[in-house]
């Protein structure tokens, strides 16, 4: 190891169990050679990875990834010799790129002990991106390290789980995601409060929200066209479930919404003492929680997960919606009243 000292400081927010627990296999020189790097969309899940790629990659004698030397700034600039980001072109990673991938890796780091691919959102390869990528998983050069990120894992080969170390990446504690959003992104208390909220844990999210009010806007309307379908007839919820077919790379996100709003009129109903997620539709949430039991409630929750399991399977996403649209309960959802000074 030379002396060389890896720090359990890293440049993020969170996620500490899993920072210590890589620092530890850095200290002993016992990195595999790839990481499945899990979680919800917005978790972290890239910010991590490339904290990674800065620590392995690192020139600082101590207390690597310093954050400051010229791998560390090059890494985060993805504009180091010895580091490789491949994304998804059009919601598909292709074959293609992964044999452009292999090319590289056959040669050797220019710079630094690792050649590291950072793999993002691999869930979206292809079949056949992910047979490619098995060879490469099977037999990796020694001075390969393979970072994969994806949101869940149900699509990928049970051959890429098993020869990947498995970092699955937990919800942050709301108070975390508010002090970060106060003191490392300048957001006023009362939004940081909302954000952190809202956000279940995602810290990407809370600082895309943050930065962009159309993010807040769009989750308004997937939330109001969930309370809508509420009251409306057989007819009128297929018309909103074709219409919300045509735009598939929206699905997810709307769906992961909706999930956290049956799960938060669940938690209503039993009058839990946990905190609700979407605490600015406490109204509504209370109405249906009035209104359906919370064995309805969690029948049009479990509605949502078979949904997005079909998705992930290629059913066709007009019958998918549907069927979700068959298993919402039916309810009368009314607007909140005015406040004071409205």
């Amino acid at each position: 190891m030379d002396g060389m000292h890896y720090s359990s400081r890293w440049r993020v927010i969170g996620h500490e169990w899993a920072i210590e627990h890589l620092t530890r296999s850095l200290n002993a020189n016992r990195l595999r050679h790839a990481y499945l790097i899990t979680g919800a969309a917005g978790i972290g899940k890239t910010t991590f990875a490339w904290a990674l790629a800065q620590a392995v990659s690192c020139l600082a004698d101590e207390g690597r990834p310093c954050g400051v030397c010229r791998a560390c700034t090059l890494v985060a600039h993805n504009n180091y010799a010895d580091f490789n980001l491949i994304e998804s072109d059009a919601s598909r990673l292709k074959i293609e790129q992964i044999r452009d991938m292999q090319r590289v890796l056959a040669l050797r780091p220019v710079e630094g002990r690792y050649r590291v691919v950072l793999l993002r959102r691999f869930h979206e390869a292809t079949p056949q991106a992910m047979d490619s990528l098995l060879k490469t998983l099977e037999e990796p050069p020694p001075y390969v390290l393979l970072l994969l990120t994806a949101d869940a894992t149900e699509s990928l080969l049970p051959t890429i789980r098993s020869r990947c170390q498995p970092i699955r990446l937990r919800p942050l504690p709301t108070p975390v995601v508010r002090h970060a959003l106060e003191a490392q992104f300048g957001a006023d208390p009362e939004r940081a409060a909302l954000l952190a909220q809202l956000s279940g844990g995602r810290m990407g999210w809370a600082v895309r929200a943050l930065q962009d009010e159309s993010l807040l806007d769009r989750r308004n309307e997937w939330i109001e066209k969930l309370e809508n379908a509420l009251g409306m007839t057989r007819a009128g919820r297929f018309a909103l479930a074709e219409a919300l077919s045509r735009d598939k790379s929206a699905l997810e996100p709307l769906l992961d919404l909706w999930q956290s709003y049956w799960r938060d009129a669940m938690l209503l109903g039993y009058s839990a003492t946990t905190p609700i997620t979407n605490r600015d539709r406490q109204n509504s949430l209370g109405q249906i929680a009035r209104s359906i039991s919370v064995d309805e409630a969690h029948h049009a929750l479990t509605a949502i997960r078979r949904t997005q399991r079909y998705l992930k399977q290629n059913v066709n996403p007009r019958l998918a919606l549907d069927v979700l649209m068959l298993d919402m309960p039916r309810v009368r959802v009314y607007p909140a009243p005015p406040g004071p000074g409205d």
